[in-house]
């Protein structure tokens, strides 16, 4: 059980590097801070809940189930730290926003100062690494620190469910699919881990048995329901990167029939060698060569390459625009065939501009290099060099 748990410890820690990409910025950014303050308690609760840690606790202190407060206060923390979360996101007035943020805090640490306190006068002798809720259920005080520290979990993340329900109706896209998996996240916390936490315990203190639910049914719910909220919180800020590099990507190698007729033109910058570079990066370098490369073979650009190939496409059924796309490849590659043969430029070349150049974005460059995997017919008896 205790790899389980750190794995999803882990897991959950890790997501906190996705929204820290910029510590700088993260760091003037409030809600990113929060947001990276709850996933790190989250996962220090995970760590400090397993068996293997309360153990390793319970042997350093020598005081028998010393782990037990210890992880409810640091779920108490946690909790804590999902309700200043909602403060932030709710914003409003800088003083309203600290005076309640100072208010929660001094609330949780009154909470966590009272389970130590119950913990110090309850009689916990015999160590329990797994099933201490329902072991100690019916024992005084320490009864009270159980239902205490699950109550404080309680509302904080029902107040996150009602969050999310309330602010997903006004945003949409991929914020909208976050706060979804925000809200799955802590209603598996709130069904699968409180809910059986609490029916394990007030079947102990009614005398029955179902202990299974606290032991067996209540640590993986928590973990599911971390892991979700982590998806929450990361998809948001991850995807539309995640997506512009996919795109990147893709517009990339679809410059590649172009880039290999202009890789050649003397004047043309060569992207950097650098495997770490990201798609996006590669795809800037690869648009200013081209640019580049066109503005060198413009004194090359012949404009009867050009209208001989306009009339074939024409007559081949080309709509005007795919027409245009057609000659302009065709001239181009006429002036590329020039400047690799070391030709003289023409002594009155074509006032032309090419439409890539005219529009902005990488969409003209990915239009005209499709063109030049598509050569235009040739009119008819007429050849075009």
């Amino acid at each position: 059980m205790s790899a389980v748990v750190y794995a999803a410890a882990l897991v959950f820690g890790l997501s906190c590097v996705v929204l820290l990409r910029r510590p700088g910025t993260a760091v003037r950014t409030p809600p990113v801070l929060s947001a990276c303050a709850a996933i790190l308690l989250g996962s220090l609760v995970l760590v400090c809940a397993a068996p293997l840690t309360l153990a390793t606790v319970n042997d350093l202190t020598g005081v028998p189930n010393f782990g037990a407060p210890l992880t409810y206060g640091m779920l108490s923390a946690y909790s804590c730290s999902l309700v200043v979360l909602l403060v932030v996101w709710r914003g409003g007035p800088r003083a309203r926003v600290r005076r309640l943020v100072r208010a929660t805090i001094v609330a949780y640490a009154l909470l966590v100062a009272a389970l130590v306190v119950l913990f110090v006068l309850a009689d916990a002798r015999t160590e329990r690494l797994t099933d201490l809720d329902t072991y100690y259920a019916r024992t005084p005080y320490l009864r009270e620190m159980i239902l205490l520290y699950l109550a404080g979990h309680t509302a904080a993340t029902v107040s996150m469910c009602v969050m999310c329900l309330k602010w997903g109706r006004e945003v949409t896209g991929v914020l909208r699919t976050g706060l979804r998996l925000i809200l799955v996240g802590c209603l598996l916390d709130t069904i699968g881990f409180q809910a059986a936490k609490y029916t394990a315990v007030a079947a102990r203190i009614a005398g029955h048995d179902l202990d299974f639910l606290s032991t067996y049914v209540a640590p993986p719910m928590a973990s599911l329901g971390a892991l979700t909220c982590s998806a929450g919180f990361v998809l948001p800020r991850l995807l539309p990167t995640a997506v512009a590099h996919w795109r990147g990507l893709g517009d990339y190698r679809r410059l590649a029939p172009l880039w290999a007729l202009l890789r050649f033109v003397p004047t043309a910058p060569k992207p950097a060698a650098s495997w770490w570079r990201s798609p996006r990066e590669r795809l800037q370098w690869r648009e200013v060569s081209i640019h580049d490369a066109l503005l060198a073979l413009a004194p090359y650009f012949d404009d009867r390459v050009r209208v001989a190939a306009l009339d074939a496409a024409l007559r081949a059924g080309h709509g005007a625009h795919q027409a245009r796309l057609a000659a302009e490849a065709a001239m181009l590659t006429d002036a590329a065939r020039r400047a690799a043969n070391r030709e003289a430029p023409l002594d009155r070349p074509s006032g032309y501009r090419l439409r890539a150049t005219e529009v902005s974005g990488t969409g003209g460059l990915v239009e005209l290099a499709q063109a030049m995997s598509r050569p235009p017919p040739a009119p008819a008896g007429t050849t075009v060099r």
